[in-house]
Protein backbone atom coordinates (compact mmCIF):
# COMPACT_ATOMS: atom_id res chain seq x y z
CA UNK A 1 0.00 0.00 0.00
CA UNK A 2 1.14 3.21 -1.06
CA UNK A 3 2.34 5.44 2.13
CA UNK A 4 0.65 8.87 1.84
CA UNK A 5 3.17 12.24 2.02
CA UNK A 6 1.74 13.37 5.52
CA UNK A 7 1.58 10.75 7.54
CA UNK A 8 2.87 8.89 10.64
CA UNK A 9 1.95 6.49 13.26
CA UNK A 10 1.29 6.32 17.53
CA UNK A 11 4.47 8.43 18.80
CA UNK A 12 6.92 6.32 20.72
CA UNK A 13 7.86 6.95 24.31
CA UNK A 14 11.16 8.01 23.21
CA UNK A 15 13.09 8.74 19.89
CA UNK A 16 16.78 9.69 20.30
CA UNK A 17 19.72 9.18 18.23
CA UNK A 18 22.09 9.03 21.30
CA UNK A 19 23.51 6.06 22.57
CA UNK A 20 21.57 6.75 26.21
CA UNK A 21 18.03 7.17 24.85
CA UNK A 22 18.19 10.65 26.29
CA UNK A 23 17.05 13.17 23.94
CA UNK A 24 20.27 15.93 24.26
CA UNK A 25 20.45 18.92 23.21
CA UNK A 26 22.53 18.77 20.24
CA UNK A 27 19.66 16.71 18.81
CA UNK A 28 17.01 19.00 19.18
CA UNK A 29 16.10 21.16 15.66
CA UNK A 30 16.80 24.71 16.06
CA UNK A 31 12.88 25.51 15.00
CA UNK A 32 11.84 23.79 18.34
CA UNK A 33 13.53 26.59 20.49
CA UNK A 34 11.14 29.11 18.31
CA UNK A 35 8.48 26.94 18.67
CA UNK A 36 8.82 26.88 22.37
CA UNK A 37 9.47 30.83 22.49
CA UNK A 38 7.16 31.83 20.35
CA UNK A 39 4.41 29.44 20.37
CA UNK A 40 0.72 30.90 21.30
CA UNK A 41 -2.16 28.36 20.74
CA UNK A 42 -5.10 31.02 20.42
CA UNK A 43 -3.49 33.04 18.02
CA UNK A 44 -2.80 29.64 15.34
CA UNK A 45 -6.16 29.22 15.12
CA UNK A 46 -6.21 32.49 13.41
CA UNK A 47 -3.17 31.59 10.77
CA UNK A 48 -4.31 30.28 7.40
CA UNK A 49 -2.04 28.28 6.48
CA UNK A 50 -2.86 28.25 2.47
CA UNK A 51 -1.78 31.79 2.86
CA UNK A 52 1.68 31.44 4.76
CA UNK A 53 2.24 28.56 1.82
CA UNK A 54 1.43 31.33 -1.11
CA UNK A 55 3.87 33.68 0.75
CA UNK A 56 6.30 31.28 0.90
CA UNK A 57 6.28 30.45 -2.64
CA UNK A 58 6.39 33.69 -3.68
CA UNK A 59 9.21 34.57 -2.13
CA UNK A 60 11.53 31.87 -2.23
CA UNK A 61 10.16 30.01 -5.61
CA UNK A 62 11.31 32.62 -7.96
CA UNK A 63 14.40 33.38 -6.61
CA UNK A 64 15.51 29.79 -7.11
CA UNK A 65 13.82 29.73 -10.22
CA UNK A 66 15.92 32.62 -11.73
CA UNK A 67 19.08 31.11 -9.95
CA UNK A 68 18.64 27.89 -11.78
CA UNK A 69 18.19 29.26 -14.95
CA UNK A 70 20.58 31.13 -14.59
CA UNK A 71 23.34 27.82 -13.78
CA UNK A 72 21.91 26.01 -16.98
CA UNK A 73 22.35 29.19 -19.51
CA UNK A 74 25.84 29.80 -17.94
CA UNK A 75 26.13 26.37 -18.17
CA UNK A 76 25.19 25.37 -22.11
CA UNK A 77 26.91 28.81 -23.41
CA UNK A 78 29.31 26.87 -24.06
CA UNK A 79 27.32 24.44 -26.17
CA UNK A 80 25.94 27.63 -27.99
CA UNK A 81 29.65 28.90 -28.61
CA UNK A 82 30.45 26.26 -30.09
CA UNK A 83 28.40 26.69 -33.43
CA UNK A 84 29.45 30.36 -33.11
CA UNK A 85 32.83 29.74 -33.75
CA UNK A 86 34.71 29.69 -30.22
CA UNK A 87 35.91 26.34 -31.32
CA UNK A 88 37.40 28.12 -34.36
CA UNK A 89 38.73 31.08 -32.66
CA UNK A 90 40.57 29.03 -29.53
CA UNK A 91 41.53 27.13 -32.14
CA UNK A 92 40.98 23.72 -30.57
CA UNK A 93 41.27 20.43 -31.56
CA UNK A 94 40.57 16.76 -30.90
CA UNK A 95 39.26 16.38 -27.62
CA UNK A 96 39.92 19.74 -26.56
CA UNK A 97 36.29 20.50 -26.57
CA UNK A 98 34.84 17.28 -24.96
CA UNK A 99 37.50 17.97 -22.16
CA UNK A 100 36.36 21.89 -21.41
CA UNK A 101 33.02 20.69 -20.95
CA UNK A 102 34.33 17.32 -18.85
CA UNK A 103 36.54 19.50 -16.48
CA UNK A 104 33.58 21.70 -15.27
CA UNK A 105 32.29 18.59 -13.86
CA UNK A 106 35.09 17.23 -12.39
CA UNK A 107 35.36 21.03 -10.48
CA UNK A 108 31.57 20.99 -9.78
CA UNK A 109 31.61 17.28 -8.31
CA UNK A 110 35.29 18.25 -6.24
CA UNK A 111 33.20 20.82 -4.97
CA UNK A 112 30.18 19.63 -4.49
CA UNK A 113 31.00 17.81 -1.32
CA UNK A 114 31.94 20.65 0.61
CA UNK A 115 28.96 22.66 -0.71
CA UNK A 116 26.55 19.75 0.69
CA UNK A 117 27.77 19.91 4.22
CA UNK A 118 26.24 23.48 5.15
CA UNK A 119 24.11 22.22 7.86
CA UNK A 120 26.79 19.19 9.61
CA UNK A 121 29.84 20.30 10.41
CA UNK A 122 30.39 21.43 13.98
CA UNK A 123 34.09 22.42 14.20
CA UNK A 124 34.34 22.08 17.85
CA UNK A 125 35.41 18.47 17.08
CA UNK A 126 38.95 18.28 16.46
CA UNK A 127 38.83 15.04 14.34
CA UNK A 128 37.54 17.77 11.66
CA UNK A 129 39.62 20.79 11.46
CA UNK A 130 41.39 19.56 8.21
CA UNK A 131 37.37 20.08 6.40
CA UNK A 132 37.75 22.66 3.87
CA UNK A 133 38.05 26.19 3.30
CA UNK A 134 34.55 25.84 1.16
CA UNK A 135 33.31 23.82 4.30
CA UNK A 136 34.26 26.09 6.61
CA UNK A 137 32.73 29.24 4.70
CA UNK A 138 29.54 27.65 4.54
CA UNK A 139 29.33 26.44 8.24
CA UNK A 140 29.89 30.63 9.48
CA UNK A 141 27.61 31.87 6.13
CA UNK A 142 24.53 31.87 5.96
CA UNK A 143 22.71 29.61 3.26
CA UNK A 144 21.18 32.10 1.32
CA UNK A 145 24.32 34.42 1.76
CA UNK A 146 26.40 31.67 0.82
CA UNK A 147 24.25 30.50 -2.24
CA UNK A 148 23.85 34.69 -3.16
CA UNK A 149 27.76 34.83 -3.18
CA UNK A 150 28.00 31.95 -5.20
CA UNK A 151 25.88 33.55 -8.09
CA UNK A 152 28.06 36.60 -7.86
CA UNK A 153 31.13 34.28 -8.75
CA UNK A 154 29.83 32.39 -11.03
CA UNK A 155 28.64 35.05 -13.68
CA UNK A 156 32.06 37.17 -13.08
CA UNK A 157 33.80 33.76 -13.89
CA UNK A 158 31.21 33.28 -16.89
CA UNK A 159 32.25 36.82 -18.32
CA UNK A 160 35.76 36.26 -18.08
CA UNK A 161 35.24 33.18 -20.54
CA UNK A 162 34.94 36.33 -22.99
CA UNK A 163 38.59 36.99 -22.41
CA UNK A 164 39.82 33.31 -23.44
CA UNK A 165 42.47 33.26 -26.25
CA UNK A 166 43.47 29.41 -26.08
CA UNK A 167 42.31 26.28 -24.88
CA UNK A 168 43.58 26.75 -21.36
CA UNK A 169 42.18 30.39 -20.88
CA UNK A 170 38.85 28.97 -21.82
CA UNK A 171 39.14 25.67 -19.45
CA UNK A 172 40.63 28.02 -16.51
CA UNK A 173 37.22 29.90 -17.09
CA UNK A 174 35.25 27.03 -17.33
CA UNK A 175 36.33 25.44 -14.24
CA UNK A 176 35.72 28.35 -12.09
CA UNK A 177 32.04 28.49 -13.29
CA UNK A 178 32.07 24.67 -11.79
CA UNK A 179 33.40 25.56 -8.76
CA UNK A 180 31.12 28.32 -7.71
CA UNK A 181 28.05 26.57 -9.10
CA UNK A 182 28.87 23.67 -7.00
CA UNK A 183 26.29 24.88 -4.56
CA UNK A 184 23.44 25.31 -6.68
CA UNK A 185 21.75 21.47 -5.96
CA UNK A 186 22.63 20.79 -2.49
CA UNK A 187 21.36 24.35 -1.61
CA UNK A 188 18.25 24.31 -3.33
CA UNK A 189 17.43 20.78 -2.21
CA UNK A 190 18.04 21.94 1.39
CA UNK A 191 15.78 24.95 1.31
CA UNK A 192 13.13 23.53 0.14
CA UNK A 193 13.14 20.68 2.22
CA UNK A 194 13.20 23.38 4.77
CA UNK A 195 9.65 25.05 3.43
CA UNK A 196 7.51 22.52 2.29
CA UNK A 197 5.87 19.36 3.25
CA UNK A 198 6.93 16.31 1.24
CA UNK A 199 4.13 16.26 -1.01
CA UNK A 200 4.46 20.00 -1.33
CA UNK A 201 8.18 19.55 -2.60
CA UNK A 202 7.54 17.70 -6.20
CA UNK A 203 5.79 20.79 -7.51
CA UNK A 204 8.22 23.56 -6.11
CA UNK A 205 11.12 21.66 -7.27
CA UNK A 206 9.68 21.24 -10.66
CA UNK A 207 8.91 24.82 -10.63
CA UNK A 208 12.36 25.63 -9.88
CA UNK A 209 13.57 23.16 -12.38
CA UNK A 210 11.47 24.63 -14.66
CA UNK A 211 14.78 26.89 -15.42
CA UNK A 212 16.56 24.52 -17.15
CA UNK A 213 13.73 24.50 -19.71
CA UNK A 214 13.51 28.22 -19.94
CA UNK A 215 17.13 28.14 -20.28
CA UNK A 216 17.41 26.07 -22.91
CA UNK A 217 14.70 28.28 -24.89
CA UNK A 218 16.43 31.66 -24.31
CA UNK A 219 19.88 29.90 -25.00
CA UNK A 220 19.10 29.41 -28.27
CA UNK A 221 17.32 32.88 -28.35
CA UNK A 222 20.23 34.60 -27.47
CA UNK A 223 22.82 32.57 -29.52
CA UNK A 224 20.48 33.78 -32.63
CA UNK A 225 20.28 37.40 -31.54
CA UNK A 226 24.84 37.26 -31.10
CA UNK A 227 25.27 35.52 -34.05
CA UNK A 228 24.35 38.32 -36.09
CA UNK A 229 26.80 40.48 -35.24
CA UNK A 230 29.07 41.25 -37.99
CA UNK A 231 32.93 40.28 -37.71
CA UNK A 232 34.29 43.33 -37.09
CA UNK A 233 31.19 45.17 -36.18
CA UNK A 234 32.66 45.23 -32.30
CA UNK A 235 35.60 44.68 -30.49
CA UNK A 236 34.13 41.32 -29.30
CA UNK A 237 32.89 38.27 -31.67
CA UNK A 238 29.55 37.23 -30.80
CA UNK A 239 30.19 34.66 -28.85
CA UNK A 240 32.57 36.84 -26.32
CA UNK A 241 29.84 39.43 -25.99
CA UNK A 242 26.99 36.26 -25.05
CA UNK A 243 29.41 35.23 -22.40
CA UNK A 244 29.34 38.75 -21.12
CA UNK A 245 26.05 39.30 -21.20
CA UNK A 246 24.95 36.31 -19.35
CA UNK A 247 27.74 37.03 -16.35
CA UNK A 248 26.42 40.04 -15.52
CA UNK A 249 22.71 39.19 -15.70
CA UNK A 250 23.96 36.06 -13.10
CA UNK A 251 25.67 38.87 -11.24
CA UNK A 252 22.72 40.85 -10.60
CA UNK A 253 20.61 37.29 -9.75
CA UNK A 254 22.98 36.69 -7.26
CA UNK A 255 23.09 39.77 -6.01
CA UNK A 256 19.03 39.60 -5.41
CA UNK A 257 19.63 36.37 -3.82
CA UNK A 258 22.25 36.99 -1.16
CA UNK A 259 19.92 40.25 0.10
CA UNK A 260 16.21 38.58 -0.19
CA UNK A 261 16.56 34.86 0.56
CA UNK A 262 16.00 34.02 3.97
CA UNK A 263 18.21 31.14 5.67
CA UNK A 264 15.44 29.84 7.18
CA UNK A 265 11.63 30.05 7.96
CA UNK A 266 12.90 31.28 11.48
CA UNK A 267 14.30 34.17 9.62
CA UNK A 268 11.71 35.07 7.05
CA UNK A 269 11.25 39.11 7.72
CA UNK A 270 8.13 38.85 5.64
CA UNK A 271 5.99 36.52 8.23
CA UNK A 272 5.10 37.22 11.77
CA UNK A 273 6.15 35.29 14.54
CA UNK A 274 2.75 33.21 14.70
CA UNK A 275 3.24 32.70 10.63
CA UNK A 276 6.39 31.17 11.40
CA UNK A 277 5.16 28.80 14.24
CA UNK A 278 2.08 27.76 11.97
CA UNK A 279 4.86 27.00 9.07
CA UNK A 280 7.00 25.10 10.98
CA UNK A 281 3.80 23.03 12.90
CA UNK A 282 3.06 22.01 9.16
CA UNK A 283 6.67 20.78 7.98
CA UNK A 284 7.38 19.18 10.93
CA UNK A 285 5.54 16.16 9.59
CA UNK A 286 8.60 15.45 7.41
CA UNK A 287 10.21 14.89 10.71
CA UNK A 288 13.90 15.90 8.53
CA UNK A 289 14.78 18.82 10.48
CA UNK A 290 14.50 22.72 9.58
CA UNK A 291 18.18 23.39 11.09
CA UNK A 292 21.03 21.11 12.92
CA UNK A 293 24.55 21.67 12.17
CA UNK A 294 26.29 19.00 15.00
CA UNK A 295 28.41 16.52 12.77
CA UNK A 296 27.50 12.76 13.73
CA UNK A 297 30.16 10.52 11.91
CA UNK A 298 27.48 7.60 12.89
CA UNK A 299 24.82 8.69 10.54
CA UNK A 300 28.07 8.58 7.57
CA UNK A 301 28.45 4.78 8.46
CA UNK A 302 24.57 4.63 8.80
CA UNK A 303 24.20 6.42 5.38
CA UNK A 304 27.33 4.08 3.96
CA UNK A 305 25.60 0.79 4.50
CA UNK A 306 21.81 2.45 3.28
CA UNK A 307 20.50 0.72 0.12
CA UNK A 308 18.65 3.48 -1.05
CA UNK A 309 21.76 5.79 -1.42
CA UNK A 310 23.53 3.45 -3.58
CA UNK A 311 20.07 3.09 -5.35
CA UNK A 312 19.95 6.96 -5.74
CA UNK A 313 23.41 7.56 -6.99
CA UNK A 314 23.02 4.72 -9.61
CA UNK A 315 20.13 6.07 -10.88
CA UNK A 316 21.40 9.74 -10.75
CA UNK A 317 24.65 8.67 -13.00
CA UNK A 318 22.45 6.61 -15.50
CA UNK A 319 20.09 9.58 -15.89
CA UNK A 320 22.88 12.61 -16.09
CA UNK A 321 25.09 10.61 -18.82
CA UNK A 322 22.56 11.38 -21.36
CA UNK A 323 21.80 14.86 -19.76
CA UNK A 324 25.65 15.52 -20.51
CA UNK A 325 25.45 14.44 -23.68
CA UNK A 326 22.23 17.14 -24.32
CA UNK A 327 23.68 19.83 -22.55
CA UNK A 328 27.30 19.94 -24.65
CA UNK A 329 26.33 18.68 -27.90
CA UNK A 330 22.52 19.56 -28.79
CA UNK A 331 23.50 22.10 -30.62
CA UNK A 332 26.03 20.21 -32.57
CA UNK A 333 23.98 16.72 -33.77
CA UNK A 334 21.98 19.39 -34.95
CA UNK A 335 24.49 21.50 -36.88
CA UNK A 336 25.67 18.02 -38.01
CA UNK A 337 21.73 17.50 -39.95
CA UNK A 338 23.01 20.44 -42.31
CA UNK A 339 21.57 23.55 -40.76
CA UNK A 340 23.80 26.71 -39.91
CA UNK A 341 24.89 27.76 -36.87
CA UNK A 342 21.83 30.61 -36.70
CA UNK A 343 19.41 27.65 -37.68
CA UNK A 344 20.59 25.37 -34.90
CA UNK A 345 20.23 27.53 -32.24
CA UNK A 346 17.35 28.17 -33.00
CA UNK A 347 16.02 24.03 -33.63
CA UNK A 348 17.33 23.65 -30.59
CA UNK A 349 14.67 26.26 -28.45
CA UNK A 350 11.65 23.04 -28.62
CA UNK A 351 14.40 20.95 -26.48
CA UNK A 352 13.33 23.71 -23.83
CA UNK A 353 9.55 23.30 -24.46
CA UNK A 354 9.74 19.36 -24.27
CA UNK A 355 11.56 19.67 -20.70
CA UNK A 356 9.20 22.03 -19.02
CA UNK A 357 6.59 19.52 -20.32
CA UNK A 358 7.49 16.89 -19.13
CA UNK A 359 8.98 18.58 -15.26
CA UNK A 360 5.45 20.38 -14.84
CA UNK A 361 3.49 16.64 -16.12
CA UNK A 362 5.57 14.82 -13.23
CA UNK A 363 5.82 17.86 -10.57
CA UNK A 364 1.66 17.74 -10.56
CA UNK A 365 1.52 14.00 -11.49
CA UNK A 366 3.16 13.35 -8.31
CA UNK A 367 1.56 15.81 -6.38
CA UNK A 368 -1.91 14.55 -7.36
CA UNK A 369 -1.38 10.96 -7.53
CA UNK A 370 2.34 10.72 -5.78
CA UNK A 371 3.92 7.49 -7.14
CA UNK A 372 7.01 9.06 -7.95
CA UNK A 373 8.62 5.70 -9.59
CA UNK A 374 5.74 5.73 -12.25
CA UNK A 375 6.06 9.22 -13.18
CA UNK A 376 9.58 9.00 -13.44
CA UNK A 377 9.43 5.66 -15.45
CA UNK A 378 6.73 7.72 -17.92
CA UNK A 379 9.50 10.17 -18.33
CA UNK A 380 12.60 7.56 -18.88
CA UNK A 381 10.55 5.87 -21.86
CA UNK A 382 10.44 8.82 -24.10
CA UNK A 383 13.77 9.28 -23.32
CA UNK A 384 14.88 5.74 -24.66
CA UNK A 385 12.69 6.30 -27.62
CA UNK A 386 14.54 9.19 -28.46
CA UNK A 387 17.90 7.65 -27.84
CA UNK A 388 16.56 4.83 -30.46
CA UNK A 389 15.88 7.44 -32.77
CA UNK A 390 19.14 9.15 -32.85
CA UNK A 391 21.02 5.93 -32.58
CA UNK A 392 19.23 4.40 -35.66
CA UNK A 393 17.51 6.77 -37.74
CA UNK A 394 20.18 8.09 -40.87
CA UNK A 395 20.86 11.60 -40.22
CA UNK A 396 19.43 12.17 -43.72
CA UNK A 397 16.28 11.38 -41.67
CA UNK A 398 16.68 15.42 -40.73
CA UNK A 399 12.74 15.19 -38.83
CA UNK A 400 13.46 11.60 -37.37
CA UNK A 401 16.70 13.05 -35.74
CA UNK A 402 15.68 16.30 -34.69
CA UNK A 403 12.56 14.29 -32.48
CA UNK A 404 15.10 11.74 -30.81
CA UNK A 405 17.14 15.20 -29.94
CA UNK A 406 13.92 16.58 -28.45
CA UNK A 407 12.59 13.29 -26.47
CA UNK A 408 16.24 12.82 -24.86
CA UNK A 409 15.14 15.89 -22.99
CA UNK A 410 11.67 14.27 -21.13
CA UNK A 411 14.92 12.73 -18.98
CA UNK A 412 15.28 15.93 -17.31
CA UNK A 413 12.39 15.34 -15.23
CA UNK A 414 12.82 12.58 -13.09
CA UNK A 415 16.43 14.37 -12.11
CA UNK A 416 13.86 16.44 -9.42
CA UNK A 417 12.22 13.03 -8.31
CA UNK A 418 15.55 11.86 -7.27
CA UNK A 419 16.20 15.24 -5.58
CA UNK A 420 13.10 15.18 -3.98
CA UNK A 421 13.07 11.53 -2.56
CA UNK A 422 16.92 12.87 -1.28
CA UNK A 423 15.22 15.43 0.44
CA UNK A 424 12.45 13.79 1.20
CA UNK A 425 12.97 10.05 2.42
CA UNK A 426 16.47 10.73 4.12
CA UNK A 427 16.55 11.76 7.66
CA UNK A 428 18.94 12.86 10.31
CA UNK A 429 21.22 16.30 9.50
CA UNK A 430 24.61 14.88 8.87
CA UNK A 431 23.52 11.57 6.90
CA UNK A 432 21.11 13.97 4.86
CA UNK A 433 23.56 16.02 3.75
CA UNK A 434 26.45 13.53 2.81
CA UNK A 435 23.49 11.77 0.40
CA UNK A 436 22.70 15.34 -0.84
CA UNK A 437 26.46 15.37 -1.70
CA UNK A 438 26.41 11.63 -3.28
CA UNK A 439 23.58 12.60 -5.20
CA UNK A 440 24.85 15.70 -6.28
CA UNK A 441 28.12 14.49 -6.97
CA UNK A 442 26.66 11.57 -8.77
CA UNK A 443 24.57 14.20 -11.14
CA UNK A 444 28.26 15.38 -12.14
CA UNK A 445 29.74 12.10 -12.71
CA UNK A 446 27.48 11.50 -14.97
CA UNK A 447 27.86 14.79 -17.07
CA UNK A 448 31.75 14.06 -17.09
CA UNK A 449 31.29 10.50 -18.58
CA UNK A 450 28.66 11.91 -21.21
CA UNK A 451 31.13 14.08 -23.56
CA UNK A 452 33.59 11.75 -23.08
CA UNK A 453 31.16 9.13 -25.04
CA UNK A 454 31.70 12.16 -28.14
CA UNK A 455 35.03 11.10 -29.75
CA UNK A 456 36.17 13.02 -32.79
CA UNK A 457 36.42 9.45 -34.77
CA UNK A 458 32.77 8.90 -34.37
CA UNK A 459 32.09 12.30 -36.35
CA UNK A 460 29.43 12.84 -37.74
CA UNK A 461 26.60 10.06 -36.44
CA UNK A 462 28.63 9.90 -32.75
CA UNK A 463 26.62 6.29 -32.92
CA UNK A 464 28.64 5.22 -29.97
CA UNK A 465 27.33 8.59 -27.97
CA UNK A 466 23.99 7.74 -28.33
CA UNK A 467 23.92 3.70 -27.86
CA UNK A 468 25.30 4.93 -24.14
CA UNK A 469 22.49 7.27 -24.01
CA UNK A 470 20.30 4.40 -24.65
CA UNK A 471 21.88 1.72 -22.05
CA UNK A 472 22.14 4.90 -19.49
CA UNK A 473 18.47 5.51 -19.20
CA UNK A 474 17.82 1.60 -19.46
CA UNK A 475 19.66 1.58 -16.47
CA UNK A 476 17.95 3.76 -14.82
CA UNK A 477 14.42 2.58 -15.45
CA UNK A 478 15.55 -0.68 -13.82
CA UNK A 479 16.94 1.07 -10.45
CA UNK A 480 14.26 3.31 -10.36
CA UNK A 481 12.08 0.16 -10.16
CA UNK A 482 14.33 -1.29 -7.57
CA UNK A 483 13.57 2.11 -5.04
CA UNK A 484 10.35 1.56 -5.21
CA UNK A 485 10.71 -2.21 -4.03
CA UNK A 486 12.90 -1.10 -1.20
CA UNK A 487 10.61 1.87 -0.09
CA UNK A 488 7.42 -0.41 -0.35
CA UNK A 489 8.97 -2.87 1.81
CA UNK A 490 10.07 -0.84 4.12
CA UNK A 491 6.98 0.88 4.69
CA UNK A 492 5.26 -2.74 4.90
CA UNK A 493 7.53 -3.62 7.44
CA UNK A 494 7.50 -1.09 9.46
CA UNK A 495 3.50 -1.06 9.82
CA UNK A 496 0.31 0.91 8.58
CA UNK A 497 0.54 4.65 8.74
CA UNK A 498 -2.06 5.54 11.28
CA UNK A 499 -3.96 9.12 11.32
CA UNK A 500 -3.25 12.01 9.06
CA UNK A 501 -0.73 14.30 10.83
CA UNK A 502 -3.14 17.20 9.39
CA UNK A 503 -5.44 16.38 12.09
CA UNK A 504 -2.23 15.79 15.06
CA UNK A 505 -2.70 16.68 18.11
CA UNK A 506 -0.98 20.28 19.70
CA UNK A 507 0.68 18.42 22.35
CA UNK A 508 2.05 16.15 19.49
CA UNK A 509 3.45 18.77 17.08
CA UNK A 510 5.00 20.13 20.65
CA UNK A 511 6.43 17.07 21.84
CA UNK A 512 10.63 17.26 21.66
CA UNK A 513 10.40 13.76 19.82
CA UNK A 514 8.96 16.08 16.60
CA UNK A 515 11.96 17.78 16.67
CA UNK A 516 14.78 15.35 17.35
CA UNK A 517 17.16 15.43 14.19
CA UNK A 518 17.46 11.01 13.78
CA UNK A 519 17.51 9.04 10.69
CA UNK A 520 15.04 7.39 8.87
CA UNK A 521 16.31 4.28 10.04
CA UNK A 522 15.96 4.72 13.92
CA UNK A 523 12.69 6.85 13.73
CA UNK A 524 10.10 3.56 12.97
CA UNK A 525 7.78 6.29 13.02
CA UNK A 526 9.25 7.65 9.64
CA UNK A 527 7.41 6.59 6.37
CA UNK A 528 9.17 6.50 3.31
CA UNK A 529 7.56 8.27 -0.20
CA UNK A 530 8.01 6.96 -3.40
Amino acid sequence: MAATDERTVSKQNTLSDSPSGSSSDENIDKAWNFVEQHHNADALLSVDIASVRRKVDWHIVPIMFLCYTMQFLDKVAINYGAVMGLTRDLKLVGNDFSNVATFFFVAYLIFEIPNSKQQCFNFTSTSFKEVSFAAYCLQIVPAGKWLGANVVLWGVATACAAAAHDYRTLLASRIFVGIFEATIGPSLLIISSQWYTKSEQAPRFSFWYLGLGVGQIVGGAVSYAFQHIAPGATALTGWRIMFVTLGCATVVIGLVTFFLLPDTPMRASWLSNDEKVALLKHVSVNQTGIENRHFRPREIVEALCDPQIYLLVISTICLSVPSGVVTTYSATLISHLGYNSKQAALMNMPSGAVTIFFILFVGFGIRMQSHRWAWSLACIIPGILGGALMSFVPTTNRAGCLAGIYLVNAITAPLTVFYAWTAANIAGPTKRAFAAALVSGSFSIGNIIGPQTFRPRDAPDYRPAKLAVMGALAGCAFTTFLLFCYYYNENRRRGTAGKEDVNELEEDFLGRHRWLDITDKKNQNFRYVY
